[in-house]
């Protein structure tokens, strides 16, 4: 059978590929050190567990409205407005499976041939297939690891064409940890209005923030602004629910019923279990929240700390989400038992085999530089696995 000409422009997704590969590996009785899952290692908390468990007995286990019940798209509502001061209806609200189906309906119903999105690199592998699979054309707009790894205006201003129809902007940013200042999401804000760009404003890390670096939504500049922003975000990071599957968007009426159309004929509802859990996430799960990000940010510290001292390899403190995106150039030219290391996969394909540690390489984020490590893991597992990758790379010849 002939398969359609889009399926040709993407790949699996390297990160869950990464992770599949170090679980095979442990299941064979390798003893992997995995720097590559994106997801909290802590478990769901005990009220959202307690209110899927009362969900299920009171056989709340039957279709729900695609777009999802209205006391979940009401527990959203308030959560946007009580912490980025705008209100949106329940019109205005989407509950997807997850917050990557959220930018998926988001792609389907605004991208066609001949749009170009604007998407700052190093970003999340999904954007660019996503947008790839809706036949528009990703731009990568670089950033550095000077600028903080956040977009330079002058260079947005450069990127926009004639096609350009939207801009990504995700802070906290995965892989690389950055966040966004007022300043800079307002100077952002002001190019996209005079462009007439929309705005994809991915949050899911919203909550994952350290040094007392608030986390500020770009639709929360006003009115103008939150118009032409589409708001992605979910239950999965902020509370350890990444199984659950609940996402959801926020943004102009017209949109957000575009996208709804679409889930109605795709998937139906989300999971009718997992909405009730994700209302008491958002209602009960703060304490939970504040405890996990105290814990990550004590990972972070030892995890950047030991990295900056592996020589060849330097790594900047993020200052949200949970991973490292340490930059190995230093690395690049030195030898290993396979033969040269030229690139961050070779890297990560040496330090899988030979160290048994596994980590993303920079390539599928848009960088022939860095790899990623995430810290949602165990204080243990950190120390026992930059021991082997620091013993790793001592072992590369020059």
């Amino acid at each position: 059978m002939k398969l359609a000409a889009r399926v040709s422009h993407i790949t699996p997704s390297p990160t869950l590929a990464m992770t599949a590969t170090a679980k095979a590996m442990a299941a064979q009785g390798i003893d992997v050190v995995d720097f590559s899952s994106g997801e909290p290692d802590f478990d769901t908390p005990e009220p959202v567990k307690a209110a899927a468990e009362a969900a299920i007995r009171a056989g709340f286990t039957k279709y729900t409205p695609s777009s999802g019940i209205d006391e979940l798209r009401q527990a959203i509502s308030d959560k946007l407005h009580r912490d980025m001061g705008v209100r949106y209806e329940k019109s205005q609200i989407l509950v997807s499976c997850g917050a990557k189906h959220s930018l998926y309906n988001l792609a389907q119903a605004c991208l066609e041939a001949g749009d170009e999105v604007i998407i700052p690199a190093p970003y999340w592998v999904s954007y660019v297939d996503q947008v790839l699979l809706n036949d528009a054309t990703p731009i990568p707009l670089p950033t550095s690891e000077e600028n903080g790894f956040t977009i330079n205006v002058d260079e947005l201003q450069r990127a926009i064409t004639t096609r350009t129809k939207a801009i990504v902007i995700n802070s906290p940013c995965n892989p690389t940890g950055a966040t966004y200042d007022r300043t800079t999401l307002q100077s952002i804000a002001e190019v996209a209005i005079r462009h007439g760009l929309f705005i994809i404003s991915d949050e899911i890390y919203e909550k994952i923030v350290y040094d007392g670096v608030p986390h500020i939504s770009i639709a929360s500049l006003g009115p103008e602004v939150a118009a032409r922003t589409v708001v992605i975000n979910g239950v999965s990071k902020a509370y350890a629910m990444t199984g659950w599957r609940i996402g959801y968007a926020a943004g102009p009426k017209d949109v957000l019923m575009a996208m709804a159309n679409i889930q109605s004929q795709s998937t139906s509802n989300p999971c009718s279990i997992a909405q009730k859990a994700a209302v008491a996430a958002l209602q009960l799960g703060e304490p939970f929240t504040s405890q996990m990000v105290a814990e990550f940010n004590r990972r972070r510290q030892v995890m950047v700390e030991r990295l900056n001292h592996i020589p060849g390899v330097t790594c900047r403190m993020p200052t949200g989400a949970f991973y490292a995106f340490p930059n190995i150039s230093g690395l690049l030219g030195r030898r290993g038992p396979d033969g040269p290391i030229t690139s961050p996969q070779a890297l990560a394909d040496y330090l899988l085999k030979h160290a048994h540690v596994a980590v993303v390489p920079g390539e599928p984020f848009g960088s022939h530089h860095h790899i990623r490590l995430s810290y949602a893991t165990s204080m243990e597992a950190i120390h026992r696995g930059l021991d082997r990758l620091a013993e790793a790379v001592a072992q590369l010849q020059t």
